[in-house]
């Protein structure tokens, strides 16, 4: 699972950085907040910087190398332990930091910043809410699973 998720966070960052326009368009305009509702009383929040809309995009583009890293490592600790339990527990510090940083990024980021303070539910054009949730889920279930202490087995 964990390296699943691995792979997943490379091709999102790969894609982030070899189409960098696509998903840029995507975070401008909710920083600019121009998709969301006309004469909302949340405008005073926008962010009208370009620099400031590609440093945040770096940021999250960083975050998904981190965590794609990460989940690389910890998933392959992970594998190289999967024969002993008490080894196996004890490798799963990177895979667990990666996915925790995962779930700050998507769930902070782009579901409470994103979704709450830019208000980018009340955009049809740019609102990444819902992929966020499915990873946000994802990437839960996953922590769950994996912080489990796994004991030996005895036949």
């Amino acid at each position: 699972m964990v390296l699943a998720f691995a792979l997943y966070a490379s091709l999102v960052a790969y894609g982030n950085l070899t189409d960098y326009n696509s998903n840029f368009t995507l975070v401008s305009h909710v920083l600019t907040m121009d998709t969301t509702f006309p004469g909302n009383q949340g405008l005073w929040r926008a962010i009208h910087s370009s620099p400031i809309h590609h440093a945040v995009y770096g940021i999250i583009i960083g975050t998904e190398i981190a965590v794609a890293a990460l989940c690389w490592l910890g998933g392959f600790r992970l594998y190289k332990n999967i024969k002993d339990p008490a080894s196996f527990n004890r490798a799963k510090g990177f895979a667990i930091l990666g996915l925790t940083l995962g779930f700050l990024l998507w769930f902070t980021g782009f579901m409470t910043i994103g979704g709450e303070w830019f208000l980018m539910w009340q955009s049809e054009t740019a609102n990444a809410q819902q992929a966020a949730f499915r990873l946000v889920m994802i990437i839960a279930a996953t922590l769950i699973y994996l912080v489990q202490i796994d004991e030996e087995r005895h036949s």
